[in-house]
């Protein structure tokens, strides 16, 4: 293996965004994953195997000074497979010596009760992913205050942009429907205010997380746009930025993923988080805006170049995962 001292454990829409982030400083990033391909430069060294194994993450992430953990099994593998790709990021930085930024979603906080969700918020998640985020989260801190990695946490909602595919709620199913002037389809209520945050921006985030200096033993909402739109809103806008003069959109019916669900896994698996959609969902990125001077795209820029990336034919069926 080649000397870079950024490894990215993942290399799902996260992992190439925080790739894409590292390299516009001019960074060498060695990516690792199970298959040992992923859509980059063929300079760019990845590594291939299996992030279960403490010994082979060791290996990978030999000489690295920040390891990036951006690993996402499918939904209906969480409890089996999460904890221990976790324990296996966390056990490469603690045989390196380097900071480790991890990726993570929303899910530990529960339902938002009618209020922003913030850093500082408690872990009163009901659900069974949710509860398990919440144990996983508390893993990383514990190890961070006992001095034995340097522990950074980035978090975010769901999102939109380049290979965010179909595991985006605003991905394969809006965007080329936009494009084509046909009829989008969504999760949720349409009107509730729901936090999205721009591929790009989370990339962007996580490397921050890697080099500032006030970055490590804290939990950061990664910067998403401080002007919470409902997802219709959104979706209106996507479709202004296509050039349609009407916005199309449906939402799929909870009793039609239910019927869904008896088939798929990753379908059945979703039914328990549409409690997100079900009232306002607004995430409060301002603390890493205030401290780390960390901004969201702005929403035009952000979406215009999303469809340039989707008139270049990026597609992906559905489902295949979930927002983090």
């Amino acid at each position: 293996m080649t000397t870079s001292e950024h490894v990215i454990f993942g290399t799902g829409a996260i992992g190439l965004a925080t790739y894409e982030a590292l390299r516009r400083r001019g960074e060498s990033v060695r990516l690792v994953n199970r298959s040992g391909h992923a859509p980059v430069p063929d300079d760019v060294e990845i590594v291939a195997g299996d992030a279960r194994d403490p010994g082979f993450t060791s290996a990978a992430a030999r000489g690295a000074r920040v390891v990036y953990q951006t690993l996402n099994p499918p939904y209906a593998e969480w409890t089996a497979q999460f904890p221990a790709l976790q324990a296996g990021v966390l056990a490469a930085a603690h045989a390196t010596g380097a900071r480790l930024v991890s990726m993570e979603n929303v899910y530990m906080y529960g339902r938002p009760a009618g209020r922003p969700l913030t850093e500082d918020r408690s872990y009163d998640a009901h659900t069974k992913k949710g509860q398990l985020r919440g144990r996983m989260a508390r893993e990383l801190l514990a190890a961070h205050q006992a001095g034995r990695v340097e522990v950074a946490i980035g978090r975010a909602s769901d999102y939109f942009g380049h290979h965010g595919g179909a595991q985006s709620n605003v991905g394969d199913r809006v965007f080329p429907a936009a494009l084509a002037g046909k009829t989008a389809s969504v999760l949720g209520d349409l009107d509730q205010p729901h936090t999205y945050s721009y591929i790009p921006d989370i990339g962007e985030g996580l490397a921050v997380l890697g080099e500032h200096p006030d970055a490590p033993g804290e939990v950061w909402h990664l910067p998403n746009d401080p002007d919470t739109r409902t997802t219709r809103q959104l979706v209106d806008l996507v479709y202004r930025h296509a050039g349609q003069p009407t916005t199309r959109v449906r939402a799929l019916p909870p009793l039609m993923l239910r019927g869904l669900g008896l088939f798929n896994p990753t379908v059945r698996e979703l039914l328990e988080m549409q409690y997100q959609f079900e009232e306002p969902f607004i995430v409060d990125s301002s603390k890493m805006t205030t401290k780390l001077d960390v901004r969201a795209t702005p929403i035009d820029r952000a979406l215009a170049a999303t469809l340039a990336t989707y008139r270049g034919g990026q597609s992906a069926p559905w489902p295949s995962g979930n927002s983090s």
